[in-house]
């Protein structure tokens, strides 16, 4: 079976889902289908071996933003589009960019849902000619930003077309009017040209299918797997050492390294818990660097300067033995994270969470039995619930072990692509058979008019 998997590239930055697209098709590939991960916008980054090809690369961000600004863009020579799209400039320009901001996106975010009724029809007349000649069996979409594309090669190749739901109403609702109103009834629209959804659990299933109006019986829950090579039970902690409490994720706002900052400080007020330190790791962007500062003289000002640590954006292998040198580790997201991979990864080592009770997090809770909840953005009942934890070291070894079971026993890459290929084949067996159905009445027609 071929397979082309279209991911959108996140500026350089670590980007959940171009992690989980990546961890997916080399588990595809590694099953032995015929796969290409196809980067949109930017090349993808991942911490584990980039599996993705530059086929020509498609929809590059340069000129894709271009085509925006001016028509002209969509008449440039080849070998100028050629150029904008190349690996090195597009890296280059990667590297400069700020966060995305949705609010200054608005009208590019509209044009490539439209897709063809958009601006940029170079880009998709690129891209369907290049498929035409690939003939794959099924193409997947990483997100539904990407659905404008959708129709266009459903009608020219003939196949399946797969999208992931993945995070995407955190972008949207940062949208000022009109553009807002614009995305949202574009996207309900364009819903149709896809034949299945994936979503990594039952939470974002059930919030998409009311968002866009999909027929909940095109959404199918596939939990994300993890390559657990090298994910393993941590060790026991040192009782010399003070307990660390972990944060893994992109340093931003959203992600609500603040809220663990002040229920850290609140910890710190509390004269029965041992040593405390806050360690934190994870992508920062540029435009995040002034957030991080914030914290950083919060705890200053509150004499805790020596017990805060950030650690950069690590590589795989540091990444683990980070996880792995936490004690409890917490990601307390303001918003309804629809994903949570780095939950997932710190159970796989047997590091206990303490999660928001809203959006995914509940479920994957429930599912694991790896951690416990608290009321979301409200740093007090995070402080009281990791000093519950953190003052019963058999509690926080029990959740730490449940997790580390459930994860290696139910959310590894290898499932995730079996579950996945068989998804690809049924959709390709009953477009065969309605094919087939088709062509059928019609002879029984012709012979019965005959």
């Amino acid at each position: 079976m071929k397979i082309v998997y279209i991911a959108s590239g996140a500026a350089g930055m670590y980007c959940g889902m171009c992690l989980h697209d990546n961890t997916l098709a080399a588990a595809m590939l590694a099953a032995g289908e015929d796969v290409l991960l196809v980067p949109t916008y930017t090349p993808l980054r991942t911490d584990e071996a980039n599996v993705s090809k530059l086929p020509p690369m498609m929809y590059g961000g340069i000129n894709v933003y271009l085509q925006q600004i001016s028509p002209i863009f969509n008449y440039t020579p080849r070998f100028i589009s050629k150029l904008l799209d190349s690996e090195l400039l597009l890296n280059l320009v990667s590297k400069f960019a700020s966060s995305v901001q949705a609010e200054k996106l608005g009208a590019l975010t509209v044009s490539m849902i439209a897709g063809r009724a958009g601006r940029q029809g170079k880009e998709l007349n690129k891209l369907v000619d290049w498929l035409r000649h690939e003939k794959p069996d099924v193409v997947h979409l990483s997100n539904t930003m990407l659905v404008g594309m959708a129709g266009p090669i459903r009608d020219a190749c003939r196949v399946p077309i797969v999208c992931s739901l993945s995070g995407e109403d955190i972008f949207l609702e940062k949208l000022v009017p009109p553009h807002y109103e614009q995305a949202r009834k574009l996207l309900k629209e364009k819903s149709h040209d896809v034949e299945a959804y994936i979503a990594l659990n039952r939470y974002y299933a059930d919030f998409m299918i009311e968002y866009m109006a999909i027929d909940p019986a095109r959404v199918h829950v596939i939990p994300h797997g993890l390559k657990l090579a090298g994910h393993a039970k941590r060790p026991p902690r040192d009782p010399a050492r003070p307990v660390t409490i972990g944060y893994f994720a992109r340093i931003c706002y959203e992600k609500g390294l603040h809220l663990l900052a002040e229920a850290f400080r609140i910890l710190h007020e509390r004269r029965d818990l041992p040593p405390l330190k806050l360690v934190a790791a994870g992508y920062m962007g540029s435009a995040d660097k002034p957030y991080l500062k914030r914290i950083q003289q919060d705890l200053k000002a509150a004499g805790l300067a020596d017990k805060f640590e950030y650690l950069g954006e690590p590589d795989r292998n540091e990444k683990i033995r980070i996880l792995q040198s936490f004690d409890v580790m917490s990601v307390p997201a303001v918003y309804r994270e629809s994903k949570g991979l780095s939950i997932l990864e710190a159970l796989a080592n047997g590091v206990p969470v303490v999660q928001p009770a809203h959006g995914s997090y509940p479920e994957t809770i429930a599912d694991t039995g790896g951690g416990v909840l608290f009321e979301p953005e409200n740093a007090r009942d995070l402080a009281d619930k990791l000093a519950a934890v953190i003052r019963d070291p058999e509690q926080l070894r029990t959740l730490g072990d449940r997790g580390h079971a459930a994860v290696h026993s139910r959310y590894d890459d290898v499932r995730m692509a079996r579950q996945t290929i068989a998804l690809y084949r049924r959709l390709i067996e009953e477009r065969a058979a309605r094919k087939t159905g088709s062509a059928g009445t019609v002879l029984l027609t012709d012979k019965t008019l005959g």
